[in-house]
């Protein structure tokens, strides 16, 4: 049994009452229960459990150390409280479930080393070497395997969505010089960008759309902006596929979908530092009243166009 706190004002130490030192027989407290502050945190066990192992525990409650108690009677010991009930559990048991995360293994282990306990701290340590290679990820990102499966993760999702489309088995010409190193460029700024804001935005990836290289983003469940990184261009009388990297389009666009965060209030002062102006808004609205940020905005390269993207020399 263990608390946090004091239990009660009888059970406190007085204001100014100073510990006293004394020498405690487990002989004379049996199986008796004896009372433990442990760093603030009370505990109440017997002097059997904590003399079963050959620990410090086991020193100090069998007389061959001294004890600090206050008036009270309650046994004091200059050690974190945290742990310390699992270390009782472990006295009693001879085994305990470990805690999951690393961190709290360690603190257990100095807890463990601290009283002597040397099959705790084996315990851990083999905990840990399992635990070495095993960590846990930081962000997951679906892949689309289906159209309804996007739908439905875009609907439900409580965030907003950036999705990079990227398939480059779309393409039925040849690709420029470079458009491979501008594709890997655009999949390296999508995985940065979902480490950067994996709590604050749903990232996933589509492999089966009909685009070649194509990032969408959604606020509230619908499409809000889209930026298409591919064009078609004309090299020596023929056709080839194009594949650019508008970077700072995209970091803008995925800044503004931060606007339809939860609470689905867009903030004020964000939606005014990343619109476009007044007159850009009040030009592209339409005699209806149609807001801008009501709008998908569409980025687009150029479809067709007379370009030669060979090197000089060639």
């Amino acid at each position: 049994m263990s608390g946090d706190t004091c239990l009660g004002s009888a059970l406190c130490p007085a204001a100014g009452h100073k510990p006293k030192a004394g020498g405690l027989k487990g002989g004379s407290l049996g199986n008796k229960y004896v009372r433990l502050n442990v760093g603030g945190s009370l505990y109440y066990t017997t002097v059997q459990v904590l003399t079963r192992h050959d620990t410090m525990l086991k020193a100090m409650f069998s007389g061959r150390m001294e004890v600090l108690t206050d008036k009270e009677g309650w046994i004091l010991i200059d050690r974190c409280g945290k742990h310390f009930g699992t270390i009782l559990n472990y006295l009693r048991d001879d085994t305990i479930a470990l805690p999951k995360h690393r961190q709290e293994i360690k603190a257990l282990m100095a807890e463990a080393k601290y009283y002597l306990i040397q099959g705790l701290v084996d315990m851990c340590q083999a905990a840990l070497q399992d635990k070495k290679d095993l960590y846990e990820p930081v962000c997951s990102i679906p892949i689309i395997t289906s159209p309804k499966e996007e739908e439905r993760l875009i609907e439900s999702s409580m965030k907003p969505v950036v999705k990079l489309l990227y398939n480059r088995s779309n393409n039925k010409y040849s690709y420029t010089s470079n458009s491979d190193d501008n594709l890997l460029k655009n999949i390296e700024l999508f995985d940065k960008l979902s480490l950067r804001f994996n709590g604050r935005v749903l990232f996933i990836k589509d492999v089966i759309g009909d685009e070649i290289c194509c990032w969408s983003f959604y606020g509230q469940g619908r499409k809000i902006a889209e930026v298409c990184c591919t064009s078609i261009v004309y090299a020596t009388e023929k056709k080839q596929t194009k594949v650019e990297f508008p970077e700072a389009r995209i970091y803008e666009e995925t800044l503004n979908v931060l606007l339809y965060e939860t609470p689905r209030v867009p903030d004020n002062s964000l939606l005014e530092a990343t619109s476009r102006s007044r007159s850009q808004a009040s030009h592209c609205e339409d005699d209806d009243g149609f807001e801008l940020r009501d709008r998908v905005r569409r980025i687009h390269v150029k479809r067709y166009s007379t370009y030669d993207d060979r090197q000089l020399g060639h």
